[in-house]
Formats: structure tokens, C-alpha cells, sequence
């Protein structure tokens, strides 16, 4: 019983987020959401994505973003063998947008 509110109350965020129309309406929601530590580890993680994806070595990752290797070997096991392919989505749509715009 459990599993099933936790998974009902995460689709409840979910779309919370979908009904949001812009970055600024994200930025208010998530300020309100999270804490800045929450934030930050949500943003570091998707930096260390979009940096394994652009092929860049995990000491240069953490340099630049302070990721431990362990987070960055988390990321990287999401993005290669046992993710649910979120990344991929995230990224190929948002290539497909700076694609339009030019």
C-alpha cells in the first residue's frame, strides 16, 4: 500500500512540474519546493550528465563541478547500463531546441 502512495504522490510532483510554463515559474516552484542543499545536488548532478556526455574525464568533473567520484559514478551508471533513459530524453530534446532555433 505504501509503494502505491509513494508512486501517486510522485506523479502528483510530476505534474506539478509539466504545468509549469516557464524558467521563472520553475525557478519559483523549486525555490519553494527544495532547500538550496537540495538544489544544488539536483543541479550538480545534472551538470555531471551533460559533462559524461560531452565526454569529459571524471578529474576535470570534479574540478569543475565539486562532485565526488562517487556521484559522478552514479550519474555515469544511469546514463550507460541501469537508468531509465530520463537523460537521454532531457538532452535529445533539448538539442532538438537549440536545433530549431538556429
Amino acid at each position: 500500500m505504501r509503494d502505491k502512495l509513494e508512486i501517486s504522490n510522485l506523479d502528483d510532483l510530476y505534474e506539478a512540474v509539466l504545468c509549469l510554463k516557464d524558467i521563472d515559474e520553475c525557478r519559483l516552484f523549486f525555490k519553494d519546493l527544495c532547500t538550496v542543499p537540495e538544489l544544488k545536488a539536483l543541479s550538480q548532478r545534472y551538470q555531471v550528465a551533460k559533462m559524461l556526455t560531452e565526454k569529459y574525464v571524471y578529474n576535470d568533473i570534479v574540478k569543475e563541478t565539486g562532485a565526488s567520484t562517487a556521484t559522478i559514478s552514479r550519474v555515469n551508471r544511469s546514463l550507460s547500463y541501469d537508468g531509465s533513459g530520463g537523460y537521454n530524453i532531457v538532452f535529445g530534446r533539448l538539442k532538438d531546441m537549440k536545433d530549431k532555433k538556429k
